[in-house]
C-alpha cells in the first residue's frame, strides 16, 4: 500500500506543530503519524508568483509540502469565492455571501495550479484525503490531469439545504466537482442527507444501496463521519495546568464568583452577539446571579481583511461595553471579552475551571470546543455544556448538555441558570455519559472510519 496524502488549505508550520491548536491539524498529524504520508497545502503566505515553488520540511516524522500563494490568488481563491461566497452560504448567512465570477474562476485556477504541483509528488497507489470548502474542485483537477488514485473529501463546515446552496450561482458545478471524489463524507448525517438529495433531484444521480450514488464514470460513496478529539489527552492537559499561575490570576479576580467560559474564533457565525444578549437575559431575569457570576469570552480575531469579521468585532465590542457599562459593580464586572488568542493548554485549564460551557453557534459543522470543554472537566466535579442545537456535536452530546436554540435569547438564559444552579449527581451523570461517548468516537475512530470507507473494498462490500 502505498502512503496516506493529505491535502488541505493550510498546512501546520514546524513551529505550529508542536503545540497544535486542535481540529483538522489535531487529525491531520496523527494520521500521518501512524504510516507514512504527506501532508500538502499552502503555506499561509502571500508571495510574488515567481516565488511560488514547492517547500518541504519535517514535522517530527511528517513530510509537508507547502506552496504560497499570489496576491491575486489570495483575493480570489481565499478571500474572495472560498470565504467570500462558500463560508456565509455553508453557514446559512446568504446576506453576507457575494458571488463574483472571477472570484470563482480564481477559485477554480487554484485548485487547478495546486493539483499540478501534487501530481509530482504522488504515487500510482498513494490514497489522498482532500479536506474542506476551500478545495471542492481538487479531484475534477487532478481527474483531468490523469490521476487515477483513491481520492476522498471531507468537509469540516456544514453542508447547507438546496434552497440555501442554491443561491450559489454555480451551485451544481460545485457537487458535480465534488461526485469526482470516490468518497465525500460530512460532520453529520443532516449534511450528507442534504447533499444526497441534491445531486439526486438536481443531477438525476441514482441512490444505490450503502449510501453510494452512481455518476457517469463510477460510485461515490456519501457517509457522516463526525470528527472528535482525544478526551484522555485533554483530560490530562487540563489538569497538568490547573495549578498554573495563569489560572491562579483568574480565580484570583473571579473572587469565588461562578464562571461562565467562550472561546470561539471571531466570526458571525459563532451567535456570539446573542451569546452576550443571553447573559445580559440572565442578569435581568434572575438577578440573584448578579455578582455572583462572570462571563469570559475568548474571541481571537480572525480574517480581519474581510468586511464581515470587521464589523462583527464592533458589534461585540459595542454589546460588551453597554453590559458592562449598565451592570458592572465596584468589585465586580460581568463581561470578560478577551480579543486576543491563548496557548491550547492555558485555555482546557480555564475550561477546567469554570462551571459552565456556553457554545452557542448559529450554525457549525461540528464544533470542537464543546468536545474539549467536557474533556477538560474535573471528573469529580464537572461543570455544565450549553449547546446550541445547531452545532453538529448537539447530534451526539444531546443527552448531556443542555440544548438551546441561539435565536432564543430567554431560553438560553433559563439555561444558563439551570446550569449554574445544577446539583453534583446530575452533573456527575451528564458529564459521564458525554465523557463515554467521547472515548467511543474519538478522533481516531473518525480517521479510521473515514479511511476505511475510502478503500475500494468498501464500495464492493
Amino acid at each position: 500500500m502505498g502512503k496516506l496524502v493529505i491535502v488541505s488549505n493550510r498546512v501546520a508550520s514546524a513551529a505550529e506543530g508542536k503545540s497544535t491548536a486542535g481540529g483538522l491539524a489535531v487529525g491531520v498529524l496523527d494520521a500521518l503519524k501512524r504510516q507514512d504520508g504527506l501532508w500538502f497545502g499552502w503555506n499561509g503566505k502571500i508571495e510574488d508568483p515567481a516565488q511560488a515553488g514547492l517547500s518541504s520540511y519535517r514535522i517530527g516524522r511528517i513530510d509537508c509540502a507547502t506552496t504560497s500563494l499570489s496576491r491575486g490568488e489570495y483575493d480570489t481563491y481565499y478571500r474572495g469565492f472560498a470565504n467570500g461566497t462558500l463560508w456565509p452560504a455553508f453557514h446559512y448567512r446568504v446576506d453576507l455571501s457575494r458571488y463574483d465570477p472571477k472570484e470563482y474562476a480564481g477559485y477554480l485556477a487554484v485548485n487547478e495550479r495546486l493539483a499540478g504541483m501534487l501530481t509530482e509528488l504522488v504515487d500510482e497507489d498513494d490514497r489522498l484525503w482532500v479536506h474542506d470548502y476551500h478545495l471542492i474542485p481538487f479531484a475534477r483537477a487532478c481527474r483531468r490531469m490523469g490521476m487515477r488514485n483513491r481520492i476522498g473529501f471531507f468537509l469540516h463546515t456544514p453542508f447547507p439545504a438546496e434552497g440555501v446552496l442554491r443561491t450559489i450561482p454555480p451551485h451544481r458545478d460545485l457537487v458535480e466537482a465534488l461526485c469526482e471524489y470516490d468518497l465525500v463524507g460530512f460532520q453529520t448525517r443532516g449534511d450528507a442527507q442534504a447533499f444526497i438529495d441534491y445531486a439526486s433531484r438536481r443531477l438525476g444521480l441514482p441512490l444505490e444501496t450503502g449510501g453510494m450514488l452512481r455518476t457517469r464514470s463510477g460510485l461515490v460513496r456519501v457517509g457522516h463521519y463526525p470528527i472528535g478529539i482525544l478526551p484522555d489527552d485533554i483530560q490530562n492537559k487540563s489538569k497538568a495546568r490547573s495549578r498554573s499561575k495563569l489560572v491562579a490570576t483568574l480565580k484570583q479576580g473571579l473572587q469565588e464568583r461562578k464562571l461562565i467560559v467562550s472561546v470561539d474564533r471571531l466570526d458571525y457565525s459563532k451567535g456570539l452577539v446573542e451569546r452576550f444578549n443571553a447573559f445580559e437575559r440572565l442578569l435581568e431575569s434572575y438577578p440573584a446571579h448578579c455578582g455572583q457570576v462572570s462571563f469570559l469570552q475568548i474571541a481571537p480575531p480572525s480574517r480581519s481583511d474581510v468586511e464581515g469579521y470587521r464589523h462583527i468585532r464592533r458589534q461585540l465590542e459595542s454589546t460588551a461595553g453597554h453590559i458592562n457599562g449598565r451592570w458592572t459593580e465596584l468589585s465586580w464586572t460581568p463581561i470578560r471579552y478577551m480579543n486576543r488568542a491563548y496557548e491550547r493548554s492555558a485555555l482546557l485549564s480555564f475550561f477546567r475551571a469554570s462551571q459552565v460551557g456556553f457554545v452557542t453557534p448559529l450554525r457549525d459543522g461540528m464544533n470542537l470546543v464543546a468536545k474539549e470543554y467536557v474533556a477538560a472537566q474535573a471528573p469529580d466535579d464537572p461543570g455544565v455544556l450549553v449547546l446550541s442545537e445547531f452545532a453538529g456535536a448537539a447530534d451526539e452530546l444531546a443527552n448531556g448538555a443542555i440544548i438551546v436554540n441561539p435565536y432564543d435569547i430567554e431560553a438560553m438564559a433559563r439555561a444558563l441558570d439551570q446550569a449554574l444552579n445544577m446539583p453534583l449527581e446530575e452533573r456527575l451523570e451528564r458529564h459521564g455519559h458525554m465523557m463515554q461517548l467521547l472515548k467511543d468516537n474519538s478522533i481516531r475512530q473518525w480517521r479510521d472510519h473515514f479511511l476505511a470507507d475510502l478503500e475500494p473494498e468498501a464500495i464492493a462490500a
